[in-house]
């Protein structure tokens, strides 16, 4: 069976330092939604990195849909990511003096792929876009507006439709609710897995807010994968 993400073995270590993750076995599987959580220090950062195949492992196995990041060079990793992945991050790192549809049509410049998938199910890459727009309530003057003049909720339900845009077959969302109250990170839940299903995404879903947990299909706990001690180790 092809999984999502499907860790072995896997042991990482900062440069002159102990190992701080070292993981026997975790997988995802295509189309599951998972809450991933942990106390700060234990790792969270440094996994998703290690998946997003900007870190790489010093042992072990990782592999996202059935491809295995160690025989990727830099740029095949790079090229990989941008079309297999969309991300979320806590900070939305939205490009603030372009406009609301330039930040989210980012991922299709960058990917041939994206582009492809995003113009065969709605007819254009931007046509794609202002739909998952306006999924995300986000239409009209809003769109020409440039990032760095948008509400916090606003910024990051554009940070949403970038990263779903063009149908990634990977979502991982980095605490992508943290700043907002208890009612509108409810409503971004909503539409986020809502549109992870329309679009038939895997998402890992990164908190410290486990009253969210039971929205998922699971939950995993990083201490209680890694082997290694959280205290005092990773990111």
């Amino acid at each position: 069976m092809t999984h999502a993400c499907h860790l072995d073995n896997l042991q990482f270590a900062w440069p002159g330092q102990a190992v701080c993750l070292s993981i026997d076995h975790a997988a995802v599987d295509c189309s599951e939604q998972v809450f991933l959580h942990g106390p700060s220090g234990c790792g969270t950062r440094t996994l998703l990195a290690l998946l997003g195949g900007i870190l790489q492992p010093q042992a072990g196995r990782i592999e996202l849909f059935g491809t295995s990041l160690a025989r990727l060079s830099g740029r095949q990793r790079a090229r990989f990511r941008v079309d297999h992945m969309g991300f979320i991050f806590e900070q939305f790192n939205l490009i603030p003096y372009l406009d609301v549809l330039a930040n989210v049509l980012l991922p299709c410049h960058f990917s041939a792929q994206r582009a492809g998938q995003a113009a065969a199910r709605d007819g254009s890459a931007k046509a794609s876009a202002m739909k998952l727009l306006a999924i995300m309530g986000l239409e009209g003057k809003l769109l020409s507006r440039p990032a760095n003049q948008l509400s916090a909720g606003q910024q990051q339900r554009v940070a949403a439709a970038r990263a779903l845009i063009g149908q990634p077959a990977l979502l991982i969302a980095d605490e992508p609710t943290s700043a907002l109250d208890s009612e509108h990170q409810q409503n971004f839940l909503d539409l986020l897995q809502a549109e992870c299903r329309r679009l038939g995404s895997s998402l890992i879903f990164v908190s410290h807010d486990q009253r969210l947990a039971g929205r998922f299909d699971r939950a995993i706990s990083l201490p209680g994968i890694n082997r290694v001690s959280p205290l005092g180790q990773g990111a």
